[in-house]
């Protein structure tokens, strides 16, 4: 899509998926699988590619060649929408805390509640559900409250 006023290109993007560099790829595929449900659905020699069960991969996890360092792209975190309410944000954190994953915070981003968790390797990864649905409604709200990362007392849910 080309914005005609500044001819510059937007992209209009369908699809995501997110590589990373991580020490041990079989290790970090069992992680993935045992605590986000994830599935492998292709492995090389260096390498494992997840998906959450609809796209053929997710996240890549790759094991870096020498002299790279794990972690080295300064990612601050990767946002996971979830397909579901507060109850399903809240189970999530529940099966999180019995796998012996550490949760960094809960967050009100006033356009829906965030749950951030980090991976073996230390990966920030953010599971979040929106509360508000209309995106020009929520570029306004993010707009108006400075794009806020409140703390939210999350209760977890066990199941």
């Amino acid at each position: 899509m080309t914005d005609t006023t500044t001819r510059t290109v937007r992209p209009k993007i369908r699809r995501t998926h997110l590589s990373l560099f991580v020490s041990n790829p079989f290790a970090s595929a069992s992680w993935y699988e045992r605590v986000l449900g994830m599935q492998e659905t292709a492995r090389g020699e260096q390498w494992v590619f997840m998906s959450f069960g609809q796209k053929h991969h997710d996240i890549a996890l790759i094991r870096p060649e020498p002299g790279i360092v794990v972690g080295g792209c300064a990612l601050q975190h990767y946002g996971l929408e979830i397909d579901g309410d507060i109850t399903e944000l809240r189970r999530l954190y529940g099966q999180l805390l019995k796998a012996g994953v550490e949760v960094v915070k809960t967050t009100d981003h006033k356009v829906g509640y965030g749950l951030y968790f980090n991976d073996p390797d230390g990966h920030r990864f953010e599971f979040f559900c929106e509360t508000v649905h209309d995106d020009e409604e929520g570029k306004r709200v993010l707009h108006n409250y400075n794009a806020p990362s409140d703390h939210f007392e999350l209760e977890p849910l066990y199941d």
